[in-house]
């Protein structure tokens, strides 16, 4: 009996023709994982683009163009400006609590112009009066 003859070699040799070794299965799920990330950046990127409304002239440095270039090259984005535009977005996101105490402090220099505006209104009302 030779070694094909054998049924239990058979078997063994349909089943390694048929599937695939372990490493190509990691690799089809990796693929299959990676594909359903970049549909999913896709839609997020897509979502938060959207609103976009305000047309903003901006100049960057060579390293920024290249980096802005590499997102488009790697199909996440469409353009330079819906790179740019999801950076700024995310820079803001990120330093959320700078913000927040920039607000705060705008809030009181509001606050101070007022008072400056009635303390002048007042001087001039009183010197009218006299």
């Amino acid at each position: 009996m030779t070694h094909q003859d054998n049924p239990k070699n058979q078997s063994s040799a349909t089943a390694g023709s048929e599937s695939s070794s372990p490493l190509e299965d990691i690799g089809n799920q990796v693929e299959k994982l990676a594909a359903k990330t970049a549909d999913s950046i896709r839609r997020v990127i897509d979502k938060a683009l959207a609103s976009r409304n305000t047309v903003l002239t901006i100049r960057v440095n060579d390293e920024c163009n290249q980096k802005l270039n590499m997102l488009v090259e790697a199909g996440l984005f469409r353009s330079r400006s819906e790179s740019a535009a999801f950076l700024i977005q995310e820079g803001i996101k990120s330093q959320r609590s700078l913000f927040d105490k920039i607000a705060g402090k705008l809030k009181k220099i509001d606050q101070i112009r007022e008072e400056l505006k009635e303390i002048v209104n007042q001087e001039i009302s009183s010197r009218d009066q006299k």
